[in-house]
């Protein structure tokens, strides 16, 4: 999620030519790095308990997860506060603002998984991740009804305030011992999945197709049916029922969607962007583990091996690229991104008026 798009605010082109010196604020779709890790390290922790791997391989990567989210948290204030652009404008912008929604997200999934070594620790910053979470999700959803946002600047990354938000929401008041507000924000997320999706599915079928910028967020629409399971098998379970069973046929669905997007994705250039791939693909390979462990059928062991080795390539792939990326691009400050920066809010501009 998603879940994240190459744009800085509507107001970065403005401000580097108005004040050169200033840098712009970091954009959003950095914080889908964190999301991703966070979302390996969750299969390294389902498949640990299944195949009987090393728990430190899962705490690498949990430990890796943390470190990303607490250094992109600082990076955006310190550069926050260097730029000429303002939080409230990056916030409201209708490409970046939805993004910003992984800084409590992420800080959930840390969160739960500290429950695990501090019950305090990792109650009050799961708390106070839930608390930001609730906060941002209903400014939003305040913002999207006032009639600003243009259709053609909704992306994938709307499904994170309110359905990443809910179902992460649920995994964690479910490990606080909290059933029956568990289920109440697994509603939540049910409920913006099904608003999102259908306003989503209308952008896409019905308006240009997305730039390439923001082509990766579709890979989104992979998460709510994978993150959904995963929350449902918190709340009540990992067992067969009715719901579960929904969601993985949805979930399915979506997959051979997303496969016959593969070509598309294919001739995409490599960004920033290319994140919002990961966490989508380790939920669902995360629920997948989880639902094999219900019966283990034949073969379960392959399953998941497979699982873990695809999701792990995915993002070390990704991750190597990004990295090579930014050695190519280090001195070069107004090469490769800035073109990107500016040609996305050039693009936003255009598409939103009320900016």
């Amino acid at each position: 999620m998603i879940d994240a798009v190459i744009m800085s605010s509507s107001d970065s082109a403005t401000a580097r030519s108005a004040a050169p010196t200033a840098p712009a604020r970091v954009p959003m779709n950095t914080l889908a790095i964190a999301f991703g890790l966070a979302g390996l390290a969750g299969t390294w922790t389902a498949a640990s308990g299944e195949l009987g791997l090393p728990p430190i391989i899962a705490e690498v990567f949990w430990l890796v997860a943390t470190v990303s989210w607490v250094w992109l948290i600082v990076a955006h204030l310190v550069r926050g506060a260097r730029s000429a652009e303002t939080l409230a404008s990056q916030l409201r912008h209708p490409a970046q603002g939805p993004i910003a929604a992984l800084v409590p997200v992420v800080g959930m999934l840390i969160g739960d998984h500290l429950l695990v070594y501090s019950t305090l620790i990792g109650a009050i910053l799961t708390v106070t991740s839930m608390a930001v979470a609730l906060a941002f999700a209903g400014w939003h959803l305040s913002y999207w009804v006032s009639g600003k946002v243009d259709l053609e600047a909704v992306h994938g990354g709307y499904y994170l305030p309110t359905v990443a938000s809910g179902y992460i929401g649920a995994i964690s008041l479910s490990r606080l011992g909290l059933p029956g507000p568990a289920i109440g924000a697994f509603g939540v997320g049910t409920l913006f999945w099904f608003v999102v999706f259908t306003i989503l599915v209308v952008r896409l079928a019905l308006r240009p197709p997305l730039p390439p910028p923001l082509m990766p967020t579709m890979m989104i629409i992979l998460a709510p049916p994978a993150l959904g399971g995963i929350a449902w098998f918190a709340v009540t379970g990992i067992r067969a029922d009715p719901v579960a069973e929904f969601l993985a046929v949805a979930l399915v669905l979506m997959a051979v969607m997303q496969l016959a997007l593969v070509p598309r994705y294919t001739k995409l250039p490599f960004s920033v962007g290319f994140w919002s791939f990961t966490f989508p693909v380790t939920a669902a390979g995360t629920v997948t583990i989880e639902w094999m462990s219900i019966d283990h059928p034949a073969g379960w062991q392959i399953i998941d091996i497979l699982v873990l080795v695809a999701v792990t390539a995915l993002v070390a792939a990704i991750g190597i690229r990004s990295i090579v990326g930014v050695a190519e691009d280090h001195g070069r400050r107004s090469g490769a991104l800035d073109r990107q920066l500016s040609d996305a809010d050039a693009a936003a501009e255009k598409r939103d008026p009320a900016l």
